[in-house]
C-alpha cells in the first residue's frame, strides 16, 4: 500500500478488539514517527505506553479531574494506550507553539503508521488533559502537557469502520493574494 493509499483510508476506531503491538512492534512504528519535521532536532516530545493496570490509574486520574467518585472506563476501551506528552525544550530559534505541532506530527503519524499496519487506532483528548490529576498520574515535568492518547488495538472483524466525508481540497487550498487584492482587503477595512 502507498502512503497516499494509506492516508486515503485511515479511520479512527472507536471500538478495537484486546490485542495490541508489542512493545517491540510499537518501538518501530514509534523511531518510523519521530522522522517527522523537527526544527533543530529537539524531539520536543515523549510516549508514554499505557497497558493493564496502568489503564485504571488513569481511569482514577480522570475521575479525580472530573470530581466524580467511580474510576472512568474509557480507558479500558482499548488495550494500548499511548500518551502523546509535548515536552517543550528551551529555545531561542524554535517557539513553543511550533515544538506542540511537532508532538502533534508525531502522535499523528504513529496514528497513520499502525492503522496501515492494521491496527485500530483512535486519538482521544478531553479538558482533563491538562488536569493537575491527570498530569501526576502520568509523571509530567514542569515543561510538560499531555495533548491526548492513542487508543490501540485489533480491528474488529465483525465491524466495518466509519465512512469519512471526503475532502474537498479546492476549497481548502488558496493563492497568495495579489497586490491588488491586498490593496483592496486595506482600502475595506478601512471603511469600517
Amino acid at each position: 500500500m502507498s502512503a497516499l493509499e494509506a492516508v486515503r483510508s485511515r479511520q479512527s476506531w472507536s471500538k478495537v478488539d484486546d490485542t495490541a503491538p508489542t512493545r517491540e512492534q510499537l518501538l518501530t512504528f514509534v523511531a518510523a514517527a519521530g522522522r517527522v519535521a523537527d526544527h533543530s532536532s529537539l524531539r520536543p516530545w515523549r510516549l508514554i505506553e499505557l497497558r493493564g493496570a496502568d489503564r485504571e490509574v488513569l481511569g482514577a486520574a480522570i475521575a479525580k479531574a472530573e470530581g466524580d467518585k467511580s474510576p472512568s472506563a474509557k480507558p479500558l476501551r482499548a488495550p494500548l494506550l499511548i500518551a502523546v506528552v509535548a515536552s517543550y525544550r528551551k529555545s531561542d530559534k524554535v517557539p513553543r507553539w511550533e515544538q506542540e505541532a511537532v508532538a502533534s506530527g508525531v502522535a499523528h503519524m504513529l496514528s497513520l503508521l499502525l492503522d496501515e499496519a492494521g491496527w485500530g487506532v483512535l486519538w482521544r483528548t478531553g479538558h482533563y488533559t491538562r488536569t493537575k490529576a491527570v498530569a501526576k498520574a502520568h509523571g509530567l515535568g514542569p515543561n510538560e502537557e499531555l495533548l491526548g492518547w492513542l487508543y490501540v488495538g485489533a480491528k474488529p472483524a465483525r465491524r466495518k469502520p466509519g465512512r469519512r466525508k471526503a475532502v474537498d481540497a479546492r476549497k481548502l487550498v488558496t493563492r497568495m493574494p495579489s497586490k491588488t487584492e491586498q490593496v483592496e482587503t486595506k482600502a475595506k477595512k478601512k471603511k469600517k
